[in-house]
């Protein structure tokens, strides 16, 4: 397992601190974790007691979270000898653990996000084409690779969160690598596709291929700013799809009211130029 990844499953089931009620955020580190890839379809968690603990959370608690989790698909319990709670990648539950998070945050808030991670895989693409190894750009590599494979939105939305980790931890940056972890953790409750998923999946697929031919080539500049544009554009898709589930009021995309998500598909498509 890739030091990155291994990273990722102690953020997993580090202690709680976020804001929501304690069953809500439990439900959400979760079925972020399962949409991200962190937590396997078919593996076992730990044990109530000890799940509890790492949290941070009563034990009641966490029942009433698996419980939801349960009722969504993403969690089924066995009983009996080798029993316990198995997790299951569920694309429509993922669907809808999306949407309802995408719903409670306005346009500027996901625009803000987005920024955030911009900057920081942005610095991420930049530090690993000074810095990265040979190994590296063959786990950079095999992360595109597996992108490439991915056929449904579930596989995509994890594939694309494993990739930026990778690209975080060939920057060879402990906090970087952290930072990317807690934002795709966060990311990956909010990653809705555009109608045409399979033109953006292969418009997105020739950008990271063109960010990892610049980390390979040592071209900072170029990798920060491909990087840079991809989670931009992706910016301004995911807020035309959070519109279009229901904005509230004054809820618009601003400045640029005017981009659709087919004109930032265009965009992706134009060959990136060096």
């Amino acid at each position: 397992m890739p030091a990155a990844i291994g990273t990722g499953r102690q953020a997993v089931f580090a202690p709680l601190d976020d804001g929501a009620g304690r069953s809500e955020a439990v439900v959400r580190r979760l079925g972020s974790a399962i949409a991200l890839g962190l937590i396997a379809d078919g593996e076992q968690l730990p044990a109530e007691s000890d799940l509890a603990t790492s949290l941070g959370v009563a034990t009641v608690t966490l029942r009433e979270a698996l419980s939801d989790l349960r009722r969504r698909g993403l969690v089924e319990t066995r009983r009996g000898r080798g029993g316990g709670s198995f997790v299951r990648v569920f694309e429509p539950a993922l669907t809808a653990l999306t949407q309802r998070r995408v719903r409670e945050l306005g346009s500027a808030d996901l625009r803000e996000l987005g920024e955030f991670h911009a900057a920081v895989a942005g610095t991420a693409a930049r530090l690993a084409a000074e810095r990265a190894t040979a190994a590296e750009m063959e786990r950079l590599v095999a992360a595109v690779d597996r992108y490439a494979d991915a056929t449904t939105n579930a596989a995509r939305r994890r594939t694309e969160g494993r990739y930026y980790i990778e690209v975080a931890a060939a920057a060879q940056s402990v906090r970087l690598t952290r930072q990317e972890i807690e934002l795709q953790s966060e990311l990956a409750e909010l990653q809705l596709f555009p109608p045409d998923t399979t033109g953006w999946a292969t418009a997105t697929l020739g950008r990271h291929r063109a960010v990892v031919a610049a980390v390979g080539d040592r071209d900072g500049t170029l990798a920060r700013r491909l990087t840079e544009e991809c989670i931009g554009l992706r910016t301004l898709a995911m807020i035309e799809v959070h519109l279009s589930l229901g904005p509230t009021p004054g809820d618009t995309l601003d400045g640029d009211a005017d981009v659709s998500w087919s004109t930032a598909k265009g965009e992706l498509d134009d060959e990136p130029s060096r």
